[in-house]
């Protein structure tokens, strides 16, 4: 059986390395599957959004001249 190759573990906190880890596993994707990855963010932000009640940007109404 494989092990996973993107665990990362740490005893303490450390940015930098986490950092170079998430790095290291994008730059292991095709643009294909990071671009993938991107959209299915999105749709989860979408509903995030709207599950928080933020459907649509603000709009700009225009008044009529009286």
């Amino acid at each position: 059986m494989e092990k996973n190759p993107y665990i990362l573990k740490l005893s303490s906190d450390d940015e930098k390395k986490e950092l170079e880890f998430e790095l290291d596993y994008l730059s292991s994707l095709t643009f294909e599957e990071r671009l993938k990855m991107m959209r299915e963010k999105s749709k989860e932000m979408l509903k995030q959004m709207i599950d928080h009640g933020h459907r649509r940007a603000v709009e700009i109404i225009k008044r009529p001249s009286c």
